[in-house]
């Protein structure tokens, strides 16, 4: 029998420079295995290997991949930009639909009435605005149910229908002045009557809820928010005097007059608006009922930090891209509009003609397409929020994610509501004075709505062990007190 006692075998102290140590340390092993073996067990050691011929000692340096692989840095960057974006859902949504082209007729009243006078509104709501959204999306992902669930299961049924009955109006007629200023800025680029535009996006937009699976409708609404930046493009094109609006954001001016408390009592109740709170909480529900393994925190509570981690980042990004947005918009009009003697605004469509001639057509084919852009992303949202709301304190089959054949009743309430909305633009209403109001209400009911929020997040009957950190209940009850404040202003100044 032949002598199988391995010979000294070093590893070369220095290693060749430049070449990857992986390789380095194969081709060692490869000259481990030859120098231990030989004969029918060197065969076998080569065979199990996958070589063919004698095996050799010389290091050789791997060829380039061809499979179009990148580099590892460069993989890594992109890697965390993509799961960056796939961290961003229900938050980014809900952002960017508060900048609906209703929101965009306030904004535009308020820029063009008041200058730079309420941009510090979009600086100081921007926490209270993020803090109330994380709590309603934490109340939907440790329940596994939406706000009206919770209100019917712990809150007295006549303060369910109450709330339900406010934000249900309001949304309908925000998504009735959507649709209609949607048509309104399309036919200001084709020569064609607004009422087929409006018909045209009404329908688009009922049949693409009936018909596109949330899951996929998700990935659309995703990058339609991408028209937003249209309102930053625009502000390339005028004049924009930076110190005074540094000074008007940081320092708040308030005036003490009716037209002043209304104004911003419309802006805080567009920019915290209940239907937010509604759609957020409905889509974390959403989320865990159809992302197979993930059940609500109170039932699975090890998905808490990664969930809630979650839902943080959402939400702050979400709602920091809404109050930017907000901010231009509200800039874009004070630098054109106003400065120029423009100071009564009544339509987004309106805004954008106006500005044709003072920031030039390119600056309005841009505020133009943000104003189609958003709303195709905003009636979807408004309309759903609403459905979700009466199907939950109905005990309806809610989801976005069934057929209409499976949920009857939801999409029956949506289409209602879509129908109703749309129908508002050929009953010689007066929709965007309706628009103003609904924000105002909206203003008017975020407060007590906030309330009942706030203390059903700090319910240990209602969340268990996630009740709200002390964070959050600090700045949620400073927002609920300024919604109040901004509430109670508006209706003393009217006497």
């Amino acid at each position: 029998m032949r002598n199988l006692k391995p010979r000294s075998l070093a590893r070369p102290a220095r290693l060749p420079s430049g070449w990857h140590s992986r390789w380095i340390a194969i081709r060692y092993e490869e000259e481990q295995i030859e120098a231990t073996t030989s004969g029918p067990v060197a065969s076998c050691f080569a065979s199990f290997a996958g070589f063919r011929g004698p095996m050799t000692t010389q290091v050789v340096k791997p060829e380039r991949k061809i499979d179009g692989s990148l580099p590892g840095k460069r993989k890594k960057r992109l890697g965390a930009i993509n799961l960056f974006l796939k961290t961003l859902g229900p938050g980014l949504v809900t952002g960017a639909s508060d900048d609906d082209p209703s929101g965009i007729a306030t904004y535009s009243q308020v820029g063009a009435g008041f200058g730079y006078g309420l941009l510090w509104t979009m600086i100081i709501s921007y926490p209270l605005m993020a803090a109330i959204q994380e709590i309603s999306a934490r109340v939907g992902r440790v329940t596994g149910c939406g706000i009206a669930g919770n209100l019917r299961k712990n809150y007295p049924k006549p303060l369910l229908y109450a709330v339900l009955t406010a934000v249900a109006i309001a949304n309908v007629f925000n998504l009735g002045a959507d649709i209609g200023a949607m048509g309104d800025a399309l036919h200001l680029l084709i020569p064609a009557k607004s009422s087929i535009f409006v018909v045209f996006f009404g329908a688009t937009s009922l049949v693409a809820i009936l018909f596109v699976p949330y899951s996929k409708y998700m990935k659309y609404l995703k990058w339609l928010t991408l028209s937003l930046f249209a309102y930053v493009g625009v502000i390339f094109f005028v004049h924009v005097p930076w110190s005074e609006v540094l000074r008007a954001s940081i320092i708040p001016h308030v005036q003490l007059k009716r037209e002043y408390l209304t104004a911003l009592a419309a802006v805080l109740g567009t920019t915290i608006s209940p239907y937010l709170f509604f759609w957020q909480a409905s889509q974390e529900v959403e989320e865990v009922k159809n992302n197979r393994g993930e059940k609500a925190l109170k039932r699975a509570p090890v998905q808490a930090p990664a969930q809630l981690e979650r839902i943080r980042i959402d939400t702050y990004v979400g709602m920091a891209f809404s109050n930017v947005i907000a901010f231009f918009i509200i800039l874009t009009a004070a630098s054109t509009l106003h400065v120029h003697g423009v100071t009564q605004i009544s339509t987004s469509a309106q805004a954008a003609t106006a500005l044709e001639p003072l920031a030039g057509r390119f600056a309005f084919a841009l505020f133009v397409c943000g104003i189609v852009g958003t709303g195709l992303l905003a009636v979807p949202v408004l309309a759903a929020s609403a459905a979700y709301g009466i199907g939950e304190a109905c005990r309806w089959n809610a989801s976005l994610e069934r057929t209409p054949k499976q949920a009857v009743r939801f999409y029956a309430a949506i289409c209602a509501a879509t129908v109703v909305g749309l129908s508002l633009n050929f009953l010689h209403i007066d929709a965007v004075r309706a628009l103003f109001w609904a924000a105002v209400l909206n203003g008017l009911i975020a407060g007590p709505l906030m309330v009942v929020i706030m203390i059903m997040a700090s319910d240990r009957k209602v969340m268990g062990q996630f009740v709200i950190p002390r964070y959050l209940r600090l700045v949620g009850w400073i927002g609920t007190a300024v919604m109040f404040c901004a509430g109670a202003s508006v209706v003393l100044s009217w006497k």
